[in-house]
């Protein structure tokens, strides 16, 4: 069954979230005044990322909404747990100034998606909200590419759950097997694709060591993209892929 589709993450697969996040709060912190009160801007960061994480995972697992794990983080971050929500959202919003100067897509991105606009159909999964993700598109200059952006927060389950994965397969009208999933994480995005029925893909930038998840495939750049797509790899023929 050829591949006739490609799904898509967002954050750290076309866009460089790492990047514009900690640039954003280094200069929202420094903007603030509280670069000092954390030691140094690297733990600061660091410190964020955190809470990030950890909130960001209540939300996944749908123990809280996408704005209350926002302000949840924003509270323990600061350290003020009675901060009221205006104020919270207040000063998330001046973050969201600085991190949004510092948006890029990866180098590889367009390149990607030029050589693949012909030959498949292309939608983005996120485990974000589609407040967000169809913005953040919208500013890169690239969401005219997607036919479809479908997001955790509205779709009401996210990656891995397979129903993420296969609500993108029902909105595309394709079998599982019909569509191959991109994303950075390879246990997020690679093995709940592969799990779901869909080729998973781990976009592996940072070079990780050790081999992913069995039965997905690796790939450090975009540009390996297109060889990889036209190479029938599912059912035990050879890959030189990792």
């Amino acid at each position: 069954m050829p591949i006739k589709a490609v799904v898509w993450d967002v954050d750290d697969t076309l866009f460089d979230y790492a990047r514009a996040d900690a640039t954003g709060m280094h200069a929202h912190l420094a903007a603030e005044g509280l670069l000092e009160r954390y030691g140094s801007a690297r733990l600061a960061l660091a410190r964020w990322k955190e809470l990030t994480e950890l909130h960001w995972a209540r939300f996944s697992a749908g123990g809280v909404t996408f704005e209350q794990q926002r302000r949840d983080r924003v509270r323990d971050f600061l350290d003020a747990p009675g901060l009221a929500d205006p104020d919270v959202d207040a000063w998330f919003a001046r973050y969201v100034g600085h991190y949004e100067s510092a948006w890029s897509l990866f180098p590889d991105t367009v390149p990607a998606l030029d050589a693949l606009a012909d030959g498949y159909r292309h939608a983005v999964l996120s485990n974000s909200a589609l407040m967000v993700q169809d913005r953040k598109l919208r500013v890169l200059g690239v969401r005219d590419r997607f036919e479809a952006v479908l997001c955790a927060a509205d779709l009401g389950v996210s990656k891995p759950a397979a129903g993420a994965f296969l609500a993108a397969c029902t909105h595309l009208g394709l079998a599982p097997g019909e569509i191959a999933y991109v994303g950075d994480q390879p246990e997020i995005d690679a093995r709940g694709a592969r799990d779901a029925g869909l080729l998973g893909i781990w976009l592996d930038r940072g070079g990780a060591a050790g081999g992913g998840p069995p039965g997905v495939h690796r790939i450090r750049d975009l540009s390996e993209l297109p060889a990889l797509l036209r190479t029938d790899t599912r059912f035990g023929a050879p890959s030189t892929f990792g």
